[in-house]
């Protein structure tokens, strides 16, 4: 079984001061409001309704921490698995946008324990000014960063590939950059998604 399938809710958080503390690998999702972010976590999690999406997009304000437990002890955490809110819709308030910018490159920059960035993007849509936004905000650091190209479904093979090299590309100064096409919907990408990420959390787990 994967380690991400244990994957349990912590906490939710409106501000980076009521994270618990740094610790253990932690891995975020982030992207543009209905990117497919939460569809994402819910299959790499194998369950159907870990991450919520609200059915407004752009609604989902809270920071959402899911914790990993260590098998062998269940009290303990191996890491943890954060759902960072969307950002972009186009009918929330400029100020609201600006706060939501201000918490998620306030994580993306600081966050001590963050092991790697899982960056959505729609496969459809490609680079746009807001992922770009995103990516600025994660390259000064040098994370590590898996950016897994949604709906992958909605495209023919040939496409896909070619949004792929686009995505890299675009996304050049992100060093450590891995691309994938993915489909929560047909499971596609999900073997490779899954390696990732397991390994940022723990290098032991191979697939």
């Amino acid at each position: 079984m994967s380690l991400l399938h244990r994957a349990t809710f912590v906490i939710s958080a409106a501000r980076l001061d009521q994270l618990p503390a740094p610790g253990a690998p932690e891995v975020c999702f982030v992207g543009r409001s209905n990117a497919g972010k939460s569809s994402a976590i819910n299959v790499l999690c194998n369950q159907r309704r870990l991450a919520f999406s609200s059915k407004t997009p752009g609604r989902t304000r809270l920071i959402n921490m899911f914790g990993l437990p260590d098998p062998l002890a269940p009290d303990q955490h191996l890491g943890f698995l954060v759902d960072l809110p969307g950002y972009g819709y186009a009918s929330v308030a400029h100020k609201e946008k600006e706060k939501w910018a201000d918490i998620l490159g306030g994580y993306l920059r600081d966050r001590q324990s963050l092991a790697g960035v899982v960056l959505i993007i729609d496969i459809r849509r490609g680079v746009t000014e807001l992922d770009r936004r995103l990516a600025d905000f994660i390259a000064p650091t040098g994370r590590p960063v898996l950016a897994l190209l949604s709906k992958a479904d909605k495209l023919p093979y040939g496409q896909r590939q070619r949004t792929v090299f686009a995505v890299r590309k675009d996304l050049a100064d992100i060093g450590a950059l891995h691309t994938v096409p993915f489909s929560a919907t047909e499971r596609i990408g999900l073997p490779e998604a899954t390696q990732y990420i397991e390994n940022w959390i723990s290098p032991k787990v191979v697939p």
